[in-house]
């Protein structure tokens, strides 16, 4: 490990840092898992419309999302149990292997049912991958390599942005969407077998004595369920019955969340009154508003917009792009400016949101001077979140009570991974009311764009007037 005394400050360190020596090797293992998962990602949304036109569930199609990211909590959630009793080198190789089993599952679903099955072994895999990263990256770098740290994780998802839209386009293409789940089984495995001779066998030598918060991770997962099982019908009280379940269940876990020993979340993750407490709320209203429109943007390009698979999963990666470019280009700057990008990021997404709204629920022959603007709009939701991302996530560490500092690890992905659950599932039932299944088609696919975007373009102003009161509070 690099002397943390050498590393005192963000301005005195740059990439060769992280990029070189034993820094570079750990950088590639942490890096790794998140691109595998990123990669099956884009895949995955990018070849969703085929995969509806082939063996139907269009009601459903929400549900591809929900299910991958409510396995990946629970596996965020069980990392750093795995990682303390397997070591990293174990950790690592188990969570790529479930990760492959899930994905030789969907490529293989005669039927929707049996590829949600896949989705959620998948997640699980995912989950684990995810937050054994970021949980490594307090213990395997010093402080000041820790935004760099965070944004060349983040940067795997702009890799992704690249490789997953061709990969899933192609095949789609081709009408071959199922060698698309197939040509990342064997990276998986790869990924599973490198493991084992790159990462180290370290253990805690101290014994795990703390138990998982079942209580909590299970009220949170099923309010994701209760807002994706509202979200089947068109009618709309039982879309009120999901939301109004779903706020109960959280409410629930948050008061059980206050009197347990066993805590998902660092003390004070849900008080304003505490500095953890802004922080969580700013990431949660910015993961949610991009994974709520993300999903359905393919759909909405090749309905609407006469895109082909291929460009539409081109085109929504842009979103991922953006995270991507935010992240890496704010990640160095100097600590007297990053109150300024956490302020100035979610007001760029939200100007994108709106730029969305205008354009894209309105159908055109998807000429490049039609989609100029809406890439530009992808662009500007990506980027204002990523610029953001890496200060955020090293707040929650520097913030988070001493004793919690593991915990406040896994957190960032639980928080993340959460977010996106329920986005994914609030965006499902926003598009079924707003005309996706009933009436369909363009008009109702067009309607159900709409209300997708006026629904969340409120997220990242809500998460500027959380982040000014955090920054205010610094």
């Amino acid at each position: 490990m690099s002397d943390p005394a050498s590393l005192t400050s963000y301005h005195k360190v740059g990439w060769g840092d992280l990029l070189t020596g034993k820094n570079a090797i750990r950088s590639m293992a942490l890096a790794g898992g998140v691109a595998l998962h990123a990669v099956n990602v884009y895949i995955a949304t990018t070849i969703l419309p085929s995969v509806v036109s082939d063996i139907g569930g269009l009601d459903y199609y929400a549900w591809n999302t929900t299910l991958f990211v409510v396995a990946s909590i629970i596996g965020s959630t069980l990392a750093v149990k795995l990682l303390r009793k397997t070591g990293p080198r174990k950790a690592y190789a188990i969570s790529a292997s479930v990760f492959a089993l899930g994905t030789l599952i969907c490529a293989v679903s005669p039927t929707m049912q049996v590829l949600l099955i896949g989705r959620f072994i998948q997640g699980f895999g995912g989950g684990f991958m995810l937050a054994l990263s970021y949980a490594m990256i307090r213990i395997v770098f010093p402080e000041a390599l820790w935004p760099r740290a965070m944004a060349l994780i983040s940067g795997m998802w702009g890799v992704a942005t690249l490789v997953g839209p061709a990969v899933g386009g192609i095949f789609a293409e081709l009408g071959e969407w199922r060698a698309a789940f197939w040509s990342v089984v064997p990276a998986a495995l790869l990924f599973a077998v490198m493991a084992l001779f790159v990462l180290p066998e370290v253990r805690h030598e101290e014994e795990d004595t703390n138990r998982l918060p079942f209580a909590q991770l299970s009220l949170l997962t099923l309010a994701v369920f209760a807002v994706s099982l509202g979200s089947v019908s068109s009618e709309v009280i039982w879309n009120v019955i999901g939301i109004s379940t779903a706020i109960l269940l959280i409410g629930l876990m948050i008061r059980l969340e206050a009197t347990s020993k066993n805590r998902l979340l660092p003390r004070g993750s849900f008080s304003f009154s505490q500095p953890l407490g802004p922080v969580i709320v700013t990431m949660s209203l910015l993961a949610l508003t991009v994974t709520s429109v993300e999903v359905f943007i393919p759909l909405f390009l090749q309905v609407l917009h006469n895109q082909s698979p291929l460009v539409a999963g081109y085109l929504a990666a842009l979103m991922g792009a953006g995270w991507t470019l935010g992240s890496i280009m704010s990640s160095g700057i100097s600590s007297r400016r990053v109150r300024d990008v956490i302020i100035i990021g979610p007001l760029a997404s939200f100007a994108g949101m709106v730029l969305l709204l205008l354009l894209l629920p309105f159908s055109s022959n998807g000429t490049y001077l039609e989609l100029l603007p809406l890439c530009a709009g992808f662009i500007a939701v990506g980027c204002g979140v990523g610029m953001t991302w890496p200060h955020l996530l090293t707040r929650v560490l520097k913030v988070a009570p001493a004793d919690e500092k593991d915990l406040a690890s896994t957190a960032i992905t639980t928080v993340q991974l959460f977010s996106a659950g329920l986005g994914a599932a609030m965006a499902g039932m926003v598009t079924s009311l707003g005309g996706l299944t009933v009436p369909g088609g363009i008009a109702g696919t067009s309607s159900a764009a709409f209300w997708l975007f006026l629904s969340f373009g409120v997220g990242p102003l809500l998460a500027f007037l959380c982040a000014s009161r955090m920054v205010k509070r610094w």
